[in-house]
């Protein structure tokens, strides 16, 4: 039988990436003690003000059809989330989705020809090459280096730009390293992109874990009418599985691809939407709960591991993960990730699975609870010092 050739592009960007994870999570259902690192699920509950928002819109009967676009409160919301920083934003700039994911699947759909070409930092989320891929695209990675901070270099951006460069993809707060652009690197970035005129899609669904320094390319004026921001609540809000997410974008871009968002899915649950808004309009003391103690874990991974020689413990600037160069001891990622799990019962991801740039490292989810963190501590020591003997 014969099957579209999206399926071809697609064959082999799914779950294969997460075998280690997978891996670790079968052994845990049957009922062996793994720890999970592998993963950025939040390890407390969802945000209190979401969930009984949803309980209270559940009670009122808001299970009906929704719209293309979403339901007006919550874009309102969304855009006075963004007004509050001094932007222009109104419920037109927006488009609720249901989730990150589906926000950048639509809107590469909805840029992207075949043989169009998306500039990526390298090492990159798993998920990218995927919605590059699905309609066509074709990503190029662009080098990230640690002496860099793992912040995407202007100088090496354009060197990648070519004829068929389409749009430059960043992810600040960055995932897997958790760097955070600087506004002088987006002023540089965005310098490029208005030169060859080039879209920006930003993924910032990490951005409530950054202190008060975070800049979005939106905060630049001179960017906003090529700049697409994608996030959610699934992060912010302790809420992955509430699949809430929207794009903000210029009002022709959200006008453009709304009949490619109908075609998908028209429009997110009303229960869901009532109880994002009410979120999103509340004080985040959830994100504040967890910035605080992924920096205080990740100092804690650091601090272990620093006296041992050929390892460098790089804590994130904000974000869930902190990312362990291995590179020195001529360990691959992939190799180390498979043999703590099999030794130490400690799953982690291989750093190979983000890209080029991610060979030699592996990236460590700081989601557990304290005890936990201690039982990855030990068991990356007990690791290492077995490698280096």
């Amino acid at each position: 039988m014969r099957y579209a050739e999206i399926t071809d592009r697609l064959a082999n960007l799914g779950g294969d990436k997460w075998a280690v994870h997978l891996h670790a999570v079968d052994r845990k259902a049957r009922g062996e003690n793994i720890v999970i690192a592998s993963i950025g699920e939040p390890e407390i509950p969802a945000d209190a003000t979401l969930t009984q928002a949803c309980i209270d819109a559940l009670q009122a009967g808001r299970c009906g059809y929704s719209n293309g676009q979403g339901e007006s409160d919550l874009l309102a919301a969304i855009a006075d989330r963004h007004a509050a920083r001094g932007l222009v934003v109104t419920p037109d700039n927006v488009l609720a989705l249901p989730g990150t994911q589906t926000a950048l699947y639509l809107a590469m759909t909805g840029l992207l020809n075949p043989g169009d070409e998306v500039l990526v930092g390298d090492p990159f989320y798993v998920s990218y090459e995927g919605v590059v891929a699905a309609p066509g695209g074709r990503m190029v990675p662009v080098p990230l280096s640690p002496d860099d901070g793992f912040r995407l270099q202007a100088q090496a951006l354009e060197q990648a730009i070519t004829p068929h460069s389409r749009a430059i993809l960043l992810t600040t707060p960055h995932n897997p390293t958790g760097a955070v652009l600087r506004r002088d690197d987006l002023q540089a970035i965005g310098a490029l992109a208005r030169a060859h005129d080039l879209w920006i899609i930003s993924d910032e669904v990490y951005a409530d874990f950054a202190d008060g320094s975070f800049v979005s390319p939106l905060d630049l004026p001179e960017l906003a009418e090529r700049t697409v921001v994608v996030s959610s609540i699934s992060k912010s809000h302790a809420a992955p599985g509430f699949r809430s997410g929207w794009i903000v974008a210029p009002k022709a871009f959200v006008a453009r691809v709304l009949p490619l968002a109908e075609t998908m899915l028209f429009g997110n649950q009303p229960f869901i939407a009532d109880a994002t808004a009410a979120a999103l309009r509340a004080p985040n003391t959830t994100a504040d709960t967890m910035r605080t103690a992924y920096r205080r874990r990740a100092q804690v991974l650091a601090d272990r591991l620093a006296d041992l020689p050929g390892v460098r413990a790089m804590p994130p600037d904000a974000g869930m993960f902190m990312m362990l160069d291995l590179r020195a001891t001529g360990q691959s990622g992939d190799s180390f990730a498979r043999r703590l799990l099999d030794r130490e019962n400690v799953s982690v991801l291989p750093g190979e699975v983000f890209g080029t740039q991610g060979a030699g490292f592996v990236r460590i989810s700081l989601t557990l609870s304290d005890t936990d963190i201690d039982i990855v501590a030990d068991a990356l020591v007990r690791q290492l010092q077995g490698m280096i003997a």
